[in-house]
């Protein structure tokens, strides 16, 4: 019996160094694997921080991209009846030249058939010029003719030579148009 009882102290001490290392091994592997999720949870709660940081920075931007979106929704909606009125006018303008050369036109062909007539009756006067002026110039030949005649015929006659012989002048009339 004595050799059982010690071999079962000695079985016993044997289980319990086995107990103490494999608790101490468990423990250290505990400590470790804590240790590793003490870790991973920081730089985890450092990922999270970083990423509510960058969350935080990009509903900044969005926040300030929306106010510059609107900002600029309001300058093209501006800008939008700024050109509608520039157009307006602007066809306002053209349908008021568009008029305006409409009475231009209108004017000039008046004017155009106005200056036919007028040349029309220049013509006509140039016309009478002519016809006068070769009237005229026959009847002083028709004088000449006579004052030769006269004085020719007058040569018997001394007190009809004393008288000064007659010149003729020749006043133009001037026409002038009614218009």
């Amino acid at each position: 019996r004595p050799d059982l009882a010690a071999a079962l102290r000695e079985l016993r001490a044997q289980y319990e160094a086995l107990a103490a290392r494999n608790l101490q091994a468990a423990e250290d592997w505990y400590r470790a694997r804590c240790a590793r999720l003490h870790e991973r949870a920081a730089r985890s709660q450092e990922a999270v921080r970083a990423s509510r940081r960058e969350a935080g920075e990009c509903r900044r931007q969005l926040q300030a991209r929306l106010v510059e979106m609107e900002s600029l929704r309001g300058a093209h909606q501006s800008l939008e009846r700024q050109l509608q009125e520039l157009e307006e006018r602007h066809n306002a303008e053209a349908a008021g030249l568009q008029d305006t050369i409409g009475q231009l036109e209108d004017d000039l062909r008046n004017t155009k058939n106005e200056m036919a007539r007028h040349l029309r009756e220049y013509q006509d006067l140039l016309n009478v010029k002519m016809a006068l002026d070769i009237e005229i110039a026959a009847y002083r030949k028709l004088l000449e003719g006579e004052e030769t005649l006269f004085n020719m015929g007058s040569s018997g006659l001394p007190s009809l030579s004393s008288l000064p012989s007659p010149t003729y002048s020749f006043q133009p009339r001037s026409f002038s148009s009614s218009t």
